[in-house]
């Protein structure tokens, strides 16, 4: 439910933008604006495996060898005919006469052991002779010994010769090979040395980050350090835990590879190590980990269900706390239930899966322009901290999910914040499993990159916004209309393998089905359950009438309403005040415009649904056509309220309630306004509570996202697909061309550190052309008339 659902709700979206610039200092912050560029540790454990496959690959190279292998072959085919031609010579040489002595007195007792002796002839080549050889000599041998001597030395020559031409060429061979693997065998010492160097002094330090005493940003404050990472040669049992106010030293700083990383980084880091080492501390073998993805993609190709306890889910969505909008508080509340404690619950239910909520971070200009009563924090840690206490208050349990950043900046004339770069880089290859796109049209109508469903297993997309209601309210709105219709088709059918609309008050998408699947906390409920009581004597049970709540935007329901209460009162009805709670862009031109119509609006600025002051309204309006389906309504039936909507396929869901009061024209606004407010609601059964609850709304999307073999686009629509990315992967990838359509200069890559970036300030988009308040009063006007 994007913009329609909290106080402030969601603003308004156009095609176009301003622009996020990049800067390229490094901070502790710092991010690699390649998609897949990884941080130190894992280089440096790359770099060591890169070297220890080199080492096995040299080995099964020299083994491999052309010249190696002939060598090898012409060796042992040699050394068979030498013993053959030696076995033949000796018995040619034995069936000669045998002189008893020679001419010089020298013993002839053994012909082949003079001719194979000699200085320079080793022991080894006393076999290289062939029996035509042995004859000639032999006849030497018995004329003088001066031919003796000559023939033997010919023989070596010749011998030699043979034996140095068969090895020069593998040996050189082995030789280069040989001196590869000294050099790669140095550097694998070296690698090794300084990861050790680096890795020893700090595991220490890294488990007390680990520990929840010590939060780090953006990862499960549950996560723990295991104890199989330990130091290298570590025999000591005790580790080093510095204190809370423990300030590390230049020299610990320098050992520490985590202080160089980001905290979304460190978490990341942490995982993968989990991964790398096994029980006794070893690595994994190269490639393990993608044989075991593949199997695991394999093993779920049929069958994809989101109950399994080993699945990991990234819930991506498009804003963040404190920005009261449903696209930032429905799917943080849905992480929160999805990763819930079963034991919280009290309910024998098996382990639930890895939940991870993705979230934008902003710079400091834009967290001023979005965030209310001037808040903005410095780090994304603090902004997970604010997001963690506020959903922990909100729900009652506490937080068991983990929370990444990536980069996104504020468009103004959209009102909306769009990704910097590719977000897909900001989930490592390990817990890529399910994705979960809040609005998947929204974040990837710029998107290059990645498909998400080559990244990903299993994609869910989830409808939030009538973005079409947006366009069309803007200039030149029917050409906008239909040119997002069809972005908004395309990008779908890309990056999901299925959407979930809440209702069907949006377009008409591939692989859709439509679900409500939102709830609201208990405490709206025990709301209810306190105004249900019968009241005091003497008091009501509501002491306010009828207000209305929702980001001040004019597509967010204020041009209906005041449509309505024009006619309300030209009809003659009994004129009643009605309280406004929100703040938006359009909050100017919607007071105007009820001044300009004499109408009893009363605009009180942004509140909490649930402050106190909220309790005591009777009845609760939303003309709004834009919602998908509207946060606030749901809120408002669990406490209690009438609420009165009009007849349209976003409050279908509702309609099923008694308390839901459903009007077609302006006159059955106004009777039942009367009714509502002269008559008391009625209370809600235990089933009607329970189907409002986030516990069942949960329910239902674990139905809803199971993805089934049939489900699976087949090889040519596959293949569609990927022409189809292809296409918008290649307009999105020219920079100039972002800028003229909205998505911002500079934003084509992510910016080097997130916590220095600042947005560019060009504004350079053409589709984005907002009515000036006068211009937006006079049409609003005009079409009461």
């Amino acid at each position: 439910m994007a913009d329609e659902d909290e106080p402030s709700g969601r603003p308004r979206v156009s095609f176009g933008s301003r622009a996020a610039p990049q800067t390229h200092s490094r901070s502790r912050y710092s991010q690699p604006p390649a998609a897949n560029r990884a941080s130190p540790l894992v280089s440096f454990s790359k770099s060591l495996q890169d070297a220890r496959k080199n080492a096995d690959a040299l080995v099964v190279s020299a083994q491999n060898n052309e010249h190696v292998k002939k060598f090898k072959d012409n060796l042992e085919d040699f050394e068979h005919k030498l013993k053959l031609q030696a076995q033949e010579a000796t018995a040619k040489l034995n069936s000669m006469k045998k002189p008893q002595k020679s001419q010089n007195g020298m013993v002839m007792q053994d012909w082949h052991f003079p001719l194979a002796s000699g200085p320079r002839q080793p022991s080894g080549m006393r076999k290289s002779y062939s029996a035509t050889d042995f004859s000639k000599f032999s006849q030497l041998l018995q004329s003088d010994s001066k031919g003796r001597q000559l023939a033997a030395q010919e023989a070596g020559k010749q011998l030699e010769k043979m034996a140095y031409d068969l090895i020069e060429g593998p040996r050189n061979t082995l030789k280069s090979c040989q001196s590869t693997l000294g050099n790669c065998q140095e550097n694998f010492q070296v690698l090794q040395t300084v990861l050790q160097h680096n890795l020893q002094p700090a595991l220490p330090l890294l488990k007390a980050k680990a520990e929840p005493s010590a939060p780090m940003g953006s990862h499960n404050t549950t996560f723990r350090t295991s104890a199989r990472i330990q130091a290298p040669n570590s025999t000591s049992s005790q580790q080093l835990v510095p204190s809370k106010d423990h300030r590390l030293t230049p020299e610990e700083m320098a050992l520490d590879p985590w202080n160089i990383l980001p905290g979304f980084l460190r978490a990341q880091e942490l995982a993968a190590i989990e991964k790398a080492v096994d029980a006794t501390g070893n690595q994994q073998p190269p490639g393990q980990p993608q044989r075991e993805r593949k199997r695991r993609k394999q093993k779920r190709m049929k069958d994809s269900n989101l109950r399994d306890p080993d699945r990991s889910v990234a819930i991506v969505t498009t804003a963040a706390l404190p920005w009261m909008t449903g696209t930032a508080v429905n799917p943080l509340l849905r992480a929160a239930y999805l990763s819930r404690n079963p034991e919280e619950t009290g309910e024998e239910t098996s382990p639930k899966p890895k939940i991870t909520l993705m979230i934008p971070w902003l710079a400091k200009s834009d967290q001023k322009a979005i965030f209310p009563d001037g808040l903005t924090f410095n780090t994304p840690e603090e902004q997970e901290q604010y997001v963690r206490n506020w959903a922990e208050k909100r729900t009652g349990f506490e937080s068991n999910f983990k929370v990444t950043f990536y980069p996104g900046r504020y468009a103004a004339e959209k009102g909306s914040i769009l990704p910097v770069g590719d977000p897909t880089a900001y989930i490592s290859d390990a817990e890529a499993d399910v994705a979960v796109l809040e609005e998947p049209e929204h974040l990837n109508w710029y998107h290059h990159g990645q498909r998400w469903t080559d990244k990903f297993d299993h994609v869910v997309g989830i409808i939030h916004t009538n973005y079409l209601d947006y366009a069309r309210r803007e200039e030149q709105g029917d050409i906008k209309e239909k040119c997002l219709k069809a972005l908004n088709s395309w990008v779908c059918r890309i990056h999901c393998h299925k959407v979930v609309k809440l209702s069907d008050a949006v377009q008409p998408l591939p692989r859709q089905t439509t679900q409500f699947i939102h709830g609201v906390p208990q405490q709206f409920l025990a709301v209810g359950d306190k105004k249900s009581e019968p009241p005091a004597e003497g008091e009501e049970r509501f002491s306010r009438g009828a207000y209305f709540m929702g980001k001040a935007v004019w597509a967010k329901g204020y041009t209906e309403l005041l449509s309505l209460l024009e006619s309300h009162r030209t009809a003659g009805k009994t004129e009643y005040a009605i309280d406004c709670y929100g703040n938006g862009e359009d909050l100017a031109a919607v007071k105007a415009a009820s001044k300009k119509k004499d109408l009893n609006l009363k605009f009180h600025g942004a509140k909490d649904h649930l402050d106190d002051s909220m309790h005591e309204y009777k009845v609760f309006i939303n003309p709004s056509k834009s919602d998908v389906v509207a946060t606030t309504t749901a809120e408002a039936l669990a406490m209690g309220k009438w609420v009165l909507v009009q007849d349209h396929p976003s409050n279908e869901f509702f309609s099923t309630f008694p308390n839901c009061l459903v009007y077609k024209d302006s006159d059955e606004f106004s009777n039942k306004l009367e009714h509502a407010l002269e008559s008391e609601p009625v209370p809600m059964t235990a089933d009607m509570q329970r189907r409002l609850t986030w516990e069942d709304a949960t329910e239902r999307f674990l139905d809803v996202a199971e993805l089934k073999a049939s489900e699976r686009p087949g090889l040519i629509e596959t293949a569609v697909d990927k022409m189809a990315w292809l296409a918008h992967n290649t307009l999105t990838g020219i920079e100039p061309l972002r800028a003229v359509v909205g998505a911002g200069a500079d934003t084509l890559l992510s910016p080097a550190s997130l916590a220095d970036w600042e947005p560019s300030k060009q504004k350079l988009a053409w589709y984005d052309k907002k009515p000036s308040v006068e211009a937006a009063v006079e049409s609003q006007t005009t079409e009461v008339k």
